[in-house]
């Protein structure tokens, strides 16, 4: 049986206010891969879809963000229950000895606005 996760964070207004910081992200050269969804009703293992119509009870939405120049990555997974994983590696860590990467602890979130204002956080972060 499935535990029931409280919905704090609404996927579908977070994903639009990624979907409106790509836009930018894009224009400096990013690239922003498509967002990705997993369905809490899915069997397990719960495929990721990249069709939001394809997803009846979003549990997750994931985006991943690409400096080709500099190699710089973040990979971002918010859950509706006020958590998200984030992993990343730093702009330029191929050229550093101590090439910064790892985990970001991210939870608690109040909502997507807290969660947009922490994107922008690991934003300004990873690719500076």
């Amino acid at each position: 049986m499935n535990a029931v996760v409280e919905r704090i964070v609404d996927l579908d207004h977070a994903a639009e206010r990624i979907a409106a910081r790509a836009v930018r992200w894009r224009a400096a050269g990013l690239t922003v891969g498509a967002l990705t969804w997993r369905d809490a009703l899915a069997p397990w293992p719960q495929p990721l879809e990249t069709d939001r119509a394809r997803v009846t009870d979003p549990d997750s939405v994931g985006v991943q963000v690409v400096d080709p120049l500099s190699g710089g990555e973040l990979h971002v997974v918010l859950f509706r229950g006020g958590w998200a994983d984030v992993e990343y590696l730093a702009a330029g860590w191929e050229e550093q000895e101590d090439a910064e990467g790892g985990v970001i602890p991210a939870n608690d979130f109040t909502g997507a606005a807290d969660f947009d204002e922490r994107l922008r956080g690991w934003m300004a972060h990873v690719f500076g």
